[in-house]
């Protein structure tokens, strides 16, 4: 079988642990927000200005301690019962105090649920990613990886295996790359998803691509034997591989 890349060599790797769901940042003032929300929640303005004048009370005892100056949460927590006794101040008399109908307090709710999506978000790409670069690893053990096309989203599968790896490049890997984004083979049969492929990919890698599509044109059918140079300059001296490939593309046009 002719290969148009170098082949893998013996690139087993453990599989990765499992994916992390990504929490939500702890916020001590959110919290202390929440709590005076609760308990404020019934009030009317003046059993609020009774609670606002409570926890004046313990802010100005907090700050005759030092170590309780810098308190993150009992500031948030009066400053809520200060805005709380400003809206019902402004709203008709006889009006209790609901966060449901608290337009800052469905503000917030509005974007947690919206950061919550968005995290939920994050973890299934990165399980995508992950089961991906398990299936990749696989097909490396069995000597099958250049037979399969990559996907949307193979290059942080590549940055994936990488990780995995220490860092250390995955020749066989960018080789399956390079020659997919040259031949144009999986999701790289798109022109956007190629001109994505430019700001996502190394240098080296887009410079062998860029080096195989020339000899390509130039050699069809040339085998490994005579291809793997491109490797080995793209890897070495990428930026010389790209000027190589542009000057292929200038003799090509001058001879036609």
């Amino acid at each position: 079988m002719t290969r148009m890349w170098p082949p893998g060599g013996d690139t087993r790797r453990p599989l990765a642990p499992r994916v992390a769901a990504p929490r939500e940042p702890v916020d001590p003032a959110r919290i202390d927000r929440r709590v005076v929300r609760r308990r404020a929640k019934g009030m009317d303005a003046g059993a609020v200005a009774a609670a606002l004048e409570d926890a004046r009370f313990d802010a100005r005892q907090a700050s005759r301690h030092e170590d309780l100056a810098d308190d993150v949460r009992g500031r948030a927590e009066l400053a809520e019962w200060e805005r709380i006794d400003q809206l019902l101040a402004a709203a008709l008399a006889g009006t209790v105090y609901d966060p449901d109908t608290d337009d800052i307090v469905q503000a917030e709710l509005a974007a947690d649920a919206a950061a919550a999506s968005a995290r939920d978000a994050e973890l299934c790409e990165a399980m995508r990613i992950a089961a991906r670069a398990d299936e990749l690893q696989a097909l490396r053990e069995l000597g099958t990886l250049e037979q399969t096309e990559p996907r949307d989203g193979g290059e942080a599968v590549r940055d994936e295996l990488t990780r995995r790896a220490g860092g250390y490049v995955q020749a066989d890997v960018d080789g399956w790359l390079a020659h997919a984004l040259a031949a144009h083979l999986g999701h790289y049969r798109d022109p956007t998803a190629r001109e994505e492929a430019a700001g996502l990919l190394t240098q080296p890698v887009l410079a062998h691509a860029a080096l195989l599509a020339e000899l390509a044109r130039l050699i069809p059918g040339a085998d490994v034997g005579e291809l793997a140079f491109a490797a080995r300059l793209a890897t070495t001296e990428p930026e010389t591989a790209d000027a190589l490939a542009a000057f292929l593309t200038r003799a090509e046009g001058t001879q036609a």
